[in-house]
């Protein structure tokens, strides 16, 4: 199975490892512009500093704090699990994205990292 890297610009990579430490994730390698965030065995998160993001990319880097670049999900196994990293995002800085949805099937709050980045835990509710 192919492991995804999800590449996202920060603004400073050693509070975004710690933010993401405050969430119970773990990281593998570091440098001094990227640390790689280990959200399960076949995905991770790259947090690059924003300079050396620039570099990889072919057009100009947006501000995630004025423009959607992308929502990240992370798939969970309860409504406690999501509730849980919620708590854990706040206390660590992030900000709500909207209302908790418990409809269709699911059950997902959102938030906004350190960078503005938009995050939803999401669980499927089992009939």
């Amino acid at each position: 199975m192919p492991t995804m890297f999800v590449n996202i610009p920060v603004k400073d990579v050693n509070r975004s490892k710690q933010f993401f430490t405050e969430l119970g994730f773990d990281h593998f390698g570091a440098t001094e512009d990227m640390a790689s965030v280990i959200i399960s065995e076949a995905t991770q998160v790259m947090l690059i500093a924003e300079p050396t993001f620039a570099m990889f990319a072919e057009k100009q880097v947006g501000d995630p704090r004025e423009n959607t670049q992308a929502i990240l999900v992370l798939g969970l196994d309860d409504q406690q699990a999501v509730d849980g990293l919620l708590d854990k995002a706040l206390a660590a800085g992030a900000t709500p994205v909207g209302e908790p949805t418990d409809a269709g099937g699911r059950y997902q709050r959102g938030f906004r990292d350190l960078d503005g980045h938009h995050w939803v835990a999401l669980c499927l509710i089992q009939p």
